[in-house]
């Protein structure tokens, strides 16, 4: 009998599972949807393996821990849409790593997912090394596929991080101890891994089945979807350096010009089979219905879009996902829930007036109490300022009632349909030096769906090339693709400078900001404080007028002057085009403002609040300060620029691009196996 986790036990700390992750490995594991599994990583495989139920178990178990919190709560950020909402850079890894200040020790860099990804390589080789001697089927040969395309997932995880990596291939009861190779493995050229796992896809990918009961395994339709991204990591720009001289690497393509061609080739073929299936659709469901469906958990409504996500739910299989990118909360129904990201207001306001994505994928409102907080309170949707726009895919009242503060019962979503549309795109628009008929039809598609069908497409190969970087921002905001994406395409370094220029701009309002409204008008909402509530958005008014902004910014600062003042924002919104009930109530929000300007917080108390400068569940950098800056005193918040924590503030090229590993102590890749290289520079 083998048993492979109590064999070469030693090898397993070195080489593959740093100890402080393998107790740990039922977090962000596979869910309830799928069997209870057993740990196999402590059973005997032999046995697993005589039986084709067993065998499906154990490659079920392969989902386990494919998606490490530190994926989505740490790299989901600094993409130039998503930010950190923690307050500050001291001593705060989430917030340095979003502006790629790296520590090559600890706590500031990102070690999990090295640790996990490999744990999880071990189990898929020991299945595709177990499941060839069993006997010859159809389910086999399915499962052998899939396990190989998890693999590749993991490869690819690893490389988009840092870089060249250590490449393994048989299970550790399988590897000679005596080998120095086996126990202390060096990085292996990331072109090397990528060619194997891309062949693993193609030699295999037949044999997966064409759909399954969920799409929380993959089948032939997602493994060609990751199929095509796989092969555009491998054919695009990274960082890239000697691995024997260790000097400064420079962003670059693979040296081989013919590879990169065919392998835009394999992921233009990869993408067309899933568009030409004629199972899927970007536009059935709408943006809003997807993503509302999705946190309700109703998958029937939304399979065609969702090719592969992973299953969270149950007591002890569920992830903290949605508690990091969501609007926040301040008790009631949903308790308290910090909002610990937050939206560029560049990006929110990038979007054409018709997108519908909007304000789906971000909300300027945060829900709070009206009364302080008492069980008889009246909870509202308070409207925000520019510098507390966030993340709304995944709001906590669309979803069901969690079991616990941070499980929120939310699948992980990792492959949608949209994304072979726009990659499908890419590819013709790489092949033919510009947008093919076909390329422009799966971008109109991924717009159609938007509500901005009308907006002209490029015909030149780089103009469309940004329109696509363009849309994959406004498509995929906290989807956690978004950061390597833009490394990929070689458009990291201008699109951050851009942003760090926009939002100086947005702050000076000048440029393509010099007319943004400063002054809302917002209609006061109450929060239906329900799980499944399908509302979107607060009604606003951006006024313009001269005479209506002096009339909305005249804000009593007695109790006495409310009604009047009221029956004043009444007839402003009704010239703009809003009807008002007996009962509805507005409230002006100086947008340039820190939401706890003395003019907002008595807004806010005109209109009911008994506590108008209120505590937004949000980093105080963030709520407490301005976006504009004449209202910061003449200079930029120290969150767009400054005192060390603005904008991106750690980016260097050819650096920052990738992380560097670890090395403080046991557990830490460089501690545990001499053998590995820091990324030069660290």
């Amino acid at each position: 009998m083998k048993n492979i986790f109590t064999k070469h036990n030693l090898l397993k700390k070195l080489i593959i599972v740093p100890t402080i992750l393998v107790a740990g490995l039922g977090i962000n594991s596979c869910s309830d949807d799928f069997l209870d599994q057993p740990a196999y990583n402590s059973s005997d495989t032999e046995s697993v393996f005589k039986n084709i139920d067993t065998a499906d178990a154990f490659v079920q178990g392969l989902y386990r821990g494919l998606v490490p919190t530190e994926m989505y709560y740490q790299l989901g950020a600094g993409d130039t849409v998503t930010h950190s909402a923690e307050d500050g850079s001291t001593n705060n890894s989430k917030y340095n790593i979003c502006n790629y200040q790296y520590d090559s020790k600890t706590p500031n860099t990102i070690t999990g997912i090295y640790a996990a990804m490999y744990a999880v390589i071990e189990r898929t080789n020991i299945a595709i090394d177990r499941l060839p001697d069993m006997p010859a089927t159809a389910k086999r040969d399915a499962l052998l596929a899939e396990a190989k395309a998890i693999r590749a997932f993991c490869y690819y995880n690893l490389i988009r991080v840092y870089g060249d990596v250590p490449a393994i291939w048989i299970p550790l009861e399988e590897a000679d101890p005596n080998d120095p190779a086996t126990l202390y493995p060096k990085r292996t050229s990331r072109d090397v891994i990528y060619d194997k796992v891309i062949a693993d896809i193609q030699e295999s990918i037949g044999n997966m089945p064409l759909s399954n009961t969920s799409p929380e395994r993959l089948n032939r339709q997602s493994a060609n979807a990751l199929l095509a991204r796989i092969a555009l990591y491998a054919a695009g720009y990274s960082l890239r350096w000697d691995l024997n001289t260790g000097a400064a690497g420079t962003m670059s393509r693979r040296p081989d010009n013919a590879r990169i061609q065919q392998l835009y080739q394999i992921a233009d073929a990869a993408a067309a089979s899933v568009v030409n299936g004629g199972t899927n659709s970007g536009g059935k469901s709408g943006f809003e219905n997807l993503w509302f469906n999705f946190c309700r958990r109703n998958f029937s409504a939304v399979n065609q879009e969702m090719l592969w996500h992973i299953a969270e739910y149950g007591p002890n299989t569920n992830s903290a996902f949605g508690v990091y990118a969501h609007p926040g909360s301040r008790g009631g129904t949903y308790g308290s829930r910090k909002a610990l990201q937050f939206i560029l207001p560049s990006y929110y306001l990038s979007f054409n007036a018709a997108d519908k994505r909007r304000d789906v994928a971000t909300t300027s409102y945060s829900i709070y109490f009206l009364n302080g907080g008492a069980a008889t309170d009246t909870w509202v949707d308070v409207g925000t300022t520019y510098s507390c726009i966030m993340p709304g895919k995944f709001r906590i009242s669309w979803c069901v009632e969690p079991q616990a503060a941070d499980a929120r019962n939310l699948n992980i979503p990792i492959i949608r349909y949209a994304d072979v549309l726009l990659m499908y795109a890419e590819t013709q628009n790489y092949l033919n030096n510009g947008p093919t008929p076909a390329a422009i039809a799966a971008l109109q598609q991924v717009r159609n769906r938007a509500g901005i069908g009308s907006m002209s497409i490029p015909t030149a190969q780089q103009a469309f090339e940004s329109a696509l970087v363009q849309e994959r921002k406004w498509e995929f905001s906290d989807e956690f693709m978004l950061r390597t994406d833009l490394i990929r395409m070689n458009k990291l370094e201008t699109e951050i400078n851009a942003t760090k220029q926009a939002m100086k701009n947005l702050s000076n309002k000048t440029g393509a900001y010099a007319n943004t409204p400063t002054l809302r008008l917002y209609k006061f909402h109450k929060n239906t404080q329900v799980y499944g509530d399908p509302f979107l958005a607060v009604t606003y008014i951006e006024l313009t007028d001269p005479a209506q902004i002096a009339a909305a910014s005249a804000v009593p600062t007695a109790s006495s002057g409310y009604a009047a003042f009221q029956n004043t924002l009444k007839a402003i919104a009704s010239a703009n085009g809003q009807t008002s009930t007996t009962d509805d109530k507005w409230y002006p929000t100086r947008m340039f403002e820190a939401y706890t300007s003395t003019f907002n917080g008595n807004a806010r108390k005109a209109v009911g609040f008994t506590a108008g400068f209120n505590t937004l569940q949000v980093g105080a950098i963030i709520y407490t300060k301005p976006t504009g800056s004449a209202e910061n005193g003449g200079t930029y918040p120290n969150w767009i620029e400054g005192g060390g924590d603005g904008l991106f503030y750690g980016f260097v090229p050819n650096k920052t691009e990738l992380l560097p590993f670890a090395a403080a102590s046991a557990g830490h890749p460089l501690i545990d196996n001499p053998n590995l290289t820091q990324l030069p520079g660290y």
